[in-house]
């Protein structure tokens, strides 16, 4: 599965430490956004195959959890050298199932560093001692849970496995990782890297499917003790669900978003116009903390929607293989029909006045024009449903206090930007954005790596990132010692 010749694609289930078909022998079509192609015939994992990968991991569990955490380290740092050897490999694969442009893909050497750091950050997995408690001696454990469910999305599918599994494992927990239909080639490459880098049998285990079957038998599980998902909100509700209904299992979930940019008349109207159009146009648009809404003073509005659609004139859309193209198509025919019917809808409610058209019909691939509506009514539907795709709505504002409630004014709060040169201004409106992340004259999909990253309300619960990640994977045990007299 090394090569770039898509002929030669031959994506495989992992499960124990072996490479191996569906037990059925089912597979189902990835298809090139771009052109239309096949690109691979992938293997639909069971329930009887995510049954035995969560039955594999659970027999791995003891010998993983109570190795040497250097051991488990040499590990992922193996796996971190063979992303880093492997990046055109990855790239390519990943243009060719969900179209990343290649001249944008940095996710194996992103991935690689995230494993690094991961594989030495063992030495902070520490309890406290006290001796507050009179004639005892008091002590808190972190152990890992068990087995650890990983199910990641498809827009950035080398980056979520990483960020997912790689605290997972070093905490001492083994996996069952579940890739996207949508962009499962890449991570099948990852499959074979695993069993490169000598991980020990069922300790790391990857399928690909869907949803139904595999996706559900891991949200029900009884053996499964943590589950860790990124993906729509929809999807998340129906996991928190099945995990309530079954042995109550730890969720983290990061879901959807509605993220507003707030752009003062004081602001650097230049750089927000390029920070913002980037936000919204990377992957196609196709990323939860994109800046699909953009608040601006009314006073500056038209010199900024000028500069913003003035950006789009360096979107250079085409083929993702080639390294000249920095737009590519959104990720299937699904995704691609629902920013279209989105666009449409919009026409009727706002100002179209950037783009607006699908262009499959013309490329043969699921290409749609970078968009920009402005003056839609805060109540219409493209406000407040997340489209996934390259549109943006501007909107105007007048006070502080009306673009607050205006962007709060969401089920979702995943990511949010105020750009501003006064500072009392701009911790105000952060303090009062009701969102998990807030940047300051910045925006998305720039964070802070040693930084919290989830959602407020819709958009998710619990954090993750370098410092907080693996407490997702480490259960607190309390100890109290009685201490005898002499």
């Amino acid at each position: 599965m090394a090569s770039n010749d898509d002929a030669s694609i031959q994506p495989r289930l992992l499960i124990n430490g072996e490479l191996v078909e569906a037990s059925d022998k089912k597979t189902f079509t990835v298809y090139n956004p771009a052109t239309g192609g096949v690109s691979a015939q992938v293997p639909e994992a069971s329930e009887a195959d995510t049954n035995a990968a969560v039955a594999a991991a659970k027999a791995a569990f003891p010998a993983w959890s109570s190795s040497a955490p250097q051991a488990r380290a040499a590990c992922i740092k193996k796996l971190a050298v063979l992303l880093r050897s492997h990046h055109a490999q990855l790239a390519h694969l990943e243009a060719i199932s969900m179209g990343c442009p290649v001249s944008a893909y940095h996710s194996a050497h992103f991935g690689a560093a995230t494993l690094d750091i991961f594989a030495e950050a063992w030495p902070t997995i520490q309890g406290q001692a006290s001796v507050n408690t009179p004639q005892h001696l008091t002590l808190t454990l972190r152990q890992p849970f068990g087995v650890a469910a990983v199910i990641i999305p498809w827009n950035n599918a080398v980056h979520f496995l990483v960020s997912k599994a790689a605290p997972a494992l070093i905490t001492g927990n083994t996996v069952v990782l579940k890739s996207s239909e949508k962009a499962p080639l890449a991570v099948a490459l990852i499959a074979e890297l695993v069993v490169q880098a000598g991980f020990p049998r069922g300790v790391f285990n990857i399928l690909s499917g869907h949803g139904v079957p595999a996706g559900r038998v891991l949200s029900r599980h009884m053996d499964v003790r943590v589950l860790t998902f990124t993906g729509s909100s929809r999807t998340g509700k129906l996991i928190q669900e099945e995990a309530a209904r079954t042995n109550l299992k730890r969720v983290v979930l990061e879901l959807g978003g509605k993220s507003p940019a707030i752009v003062f008349a004081d602001a650097d109207l230049a750089k927000a116009a390029q920070q913002t159009q980037f936000s919204v146009q990377v992957n196609s648009g196709q990323m939860c903390m994109a800046n699909s809404r953009v608040y601006v003073d009314q006073s500056v509005a038209g010199a900024f929607v000028k500069a913003f659609a003035k950006r789009f004139a360096h979107v250079r859309a085409g083929d993702p293989v080639s390294k000249e193209t920095n737009h590519g198509p959104q990720a299937d025919a699904v995704q691609y029909a629902s920013v279209v019917g989105y666009i449409e809808e919009g026409k009727k409610s706002g100002t179209l006045v950037v783009g607006g058209e699908g262009k499959l019909e013309s490329t043969g691939g699921f290409f749609v024009e970078p968009t920009v509506f402005v003056d839609t009514p805060e109540d219409a539907r493209i406000m407040k449903e997340e489209v996934f795709g390259p549109v943006v709505n501007i909107n105007t504002f007048e006070t502080e206090a009306e673009v607050l409630a205006k962007a709060n004014d969401s089920e979702y709060g995943l990511y949010a930007a105020v750009y501003t040169r006064d500072i009392s201004r701009a911790i105000r409106v952060a303090k009062a954005l009701e969102s998990g992340y807030v940047a300051v004259n910045c925006t998305s999909p720039l964070t802070g790596r040693d930084l919290p990253f989830g959602g407020w309300k819709g958009s998710g619960q619990g954090r993750e990132g370098l410092l907080y990640s693996m407490d997702n994977y480490l259960e607190t045990k309390s100890v109290i010692i009685q201490i005898e007299d002499e």
